[in-house]
């Protein structure tokens, strides 16, 4: 079996090697699983250069969102059969076989490829947590993305819009706006073109956002803080773009909320919430509702390309490894 290890830390393209190892054999309770494709995020670029909140090293394997068809099961599994295609998320996905609990893994409906099934689980989940468990969005609200052609960005576009809002898309380059289109954004700004999009914010939402979605932070926060509406709520995601300090005399004045959204630490809390999260999304999935937009997927002996294309934000949409 071939499975990527990390060598050191550091960069994704210059520490990734892919090795031949025994495969892996189920214990009681777990399937084995004959990956198909692997989704990837940012985070698993920060953990190959040692920078995530959980600590990795040499021997590491990125990959959270994987699905497959289960091929053998561990004693005692039940509900689950032999040939089942599945989705699941876990770690070390970039092999070509994997063991997971039986109890964590998901059916993946008819119609629904492996490679859209893997785009699933943590943009798509962080998402709906964001918007609805952090975010208490209303049908009617309006809901600003930034980063909005990413994986994260995309599943914001086709989750607000699901929820009945309406939603304006910051994004950089034509072929960007072109995506966000697609995916049903309302309005569309490029911030290549105009760097300062307070304004273009303000005159499309009424004078201000109701739900800000921030995956970018930096000094894109500090533009999105200024198209907060009254009794607002600005979403932080994440820290692509660094990580800002918060002038909350503005978050005074104006009385919105910085919303921290952990969807990961979330879990560890409500574990049971993975489970209704996901049952809900590969609804959406099959009705149409949510269909991730896919980077041209990459080969797995490309995995660590992959990576390194996700860290220096060459992609779009989201970006799956196909095994």
């Amino acid at each position: 079996m071939r499975i990527w290890r990390l060598q050191e830390l550091g960069e994704p393209a210059d520490q990734l090697r892919l090795v031949d190892e025994d495969a892996p054999t189920p214990r009681a309770g777990e399937v084995l699983v004959d990956v198909e494709a692997v989704g990837l995020a940012f985070p698993d670029v920060l953990q190959c250069r040692g920078l995530y909140q959980v600590k990795t090293g040499p021997g590491f394997t990125p990959g959270g969102e994987l699905a497959g068809t289960v091929s053998a099961l561990g004693e005692g599994v039940d509900g689950v059969s032999i040939g089942q295609r599945v989705v699941f998320l876990g770690g070390g996905g970039l092999a070509e076989q994997v063991t997971h609990p039986a109890r964590a893994v998901f059916p993946v409906p008819d119609g629904v490829s492996a490679a859209k099934a893997a785009a699933i689980p943590i943009n798509y989940c962080t998402t709906l947590y964001a918007l609805h468990d952090r975010g208490n969005l209303q049908a009617g609200e309006t809901v600003l993305i930034t980063g909005a052609a990413g994986g994260t960005g995309t599943a914001a576009i086709q989750l607000a819009k699901a929820a009945d809002a309406r939603t304006i898309a910051v994004v950089g380059g034509a072929e960007k706006v072109a995506l966000a289109h697609n995916v049903g954004a309302d309005v569309v700004i490029d911030h290549q073109v105009t760097p300062d999009w307070v304004d273009l914010v303000r005159e499309a939402s009424g004078g201000g956002v109701d739900v800000a979605y921030d995956p970018v932070g930096g000094d894109t926060f500090h533009q999105v803080r200024r198209c907060m509406g009254w009794d607002g709520r600005l979403l932080v995601i994440g820290f692509v773009a660094g990580i800002p300090e918060v002038a909350t005399n503005h978050a005074l004045l104006k009385s919105y909320s910085i919303v921290g959204v952990h969807w990961g630490a979330s879990l560890g809390r409500f574990p049971e919430s993975l489970g209704q999260q996901m049952t809900t999304l590969l609804e959406l999935a099959e009705s149409g509702a949510v269909d991730p937009p896919l980077y041209p997927p990459y080969a797995f002996d490309d995995a660590a390309t992959a990576l390194q294309d996700l860290a220096n934000r060459k992609t779009y949409g989201k970006v799956v490894v196909t095994v």
